[in-house]
């Protein structure tokens, strides 16, 4: 993550990096902790009313949905929040249908036990049905609904097989027509997280011109 933090720290802007963990995502109740912690720190003094660009990666993009989720259910807990964000980068975001995440998941984390972990973990949505797929059903509606509108950016590729291409298209286009300005960056191949990696050239010069878009200040020294 060394050179994406780079590319930041260049700018002059401060850094809050949040991890995720594939629990946060089999077990969305533990996610949504997660999110609220989150929220929590935003909420510092260090924090509060500064403008916010979100940068995403893999089931990052799930981890910030769910801090979303949170926003909604607690509209007057965090009042402005989704108006300090002034941009947002999407970069292979897990997106499609539970029967595509299972595959993925099997391609990406085991792919020599590719089926047996398909198998799995489909049993592991069925057995958990009210404690999985309700959460992941509402949170594929808040984010097509996300109350943050400021400009995104969506990095992904075609043969990603836990992003769902045409799922993510959909995506994007709902936001289109809701007047959020959408850019995108789609490669025919690559690897999921790894676009800097593979496609630098193009990744660099589409994330900077959508930066200079934003006009993003250098914040005051408050930390």
């Amino acid at each position: 993550m060394a050179k994406y933090r780079d590319l930041y720290l260049e700018r002059g802007l401060d850094i809050l990096s949040v991890e995720s963990a594939v629990w946060h995502f089999l077990w969305p109740r533990w996610g949504l902790e997660y999110g609220a912690e989150v929220l929590e720190i935003l909420d510092d003094p260090r924090f509060k009313g500064r403008p916010l660009l979100v940068h995403t990666f893999s089931i990052g993009g799930y981890t910030f949905t769910q801090l979303l989720s949170q926003m909604v259910r607690e509209p007057h807990k965090y009042p402005g929040l989704a108006q300090q964000v002034v941009g947002h980068v999407y970069d292979s975001m897990v997106v499609g249908s539970l029967e595509h995440m299972a595959t993925g998941l099997g391609r990406t984390l085991f792919p020599r036990i590719e089926p047996l972990v398909r198998y799995t973990a489909m049993l592991y949505f069925w057995l958990f049905k009210s404690q999985t797929v309700h959460y992941y059903d509402n949170a594929v509606q808040v984010f097509y609904n996300s109350p943050v509108t400021a400009p995104a950016l969506f990095f992904f590729c075609e043969n990603d097989a836990l992003c769902d291409p045409v799922a993510m298209e959909a995506v994007i286009d709902f936001w289109r027509k809701r007047g959020v300005a959408v850019e995108t960056r789609k490669w025919k191949e690559s690897v999921h997280a790894a676009h800097l990696r593979y496609h630098p050239e193009e990744y660099l010069l589409t994330l900077e011109t959508f930066l200079n878009s934003l006009n993003i200040a250098p914040p005051r020294a408050k930390m």
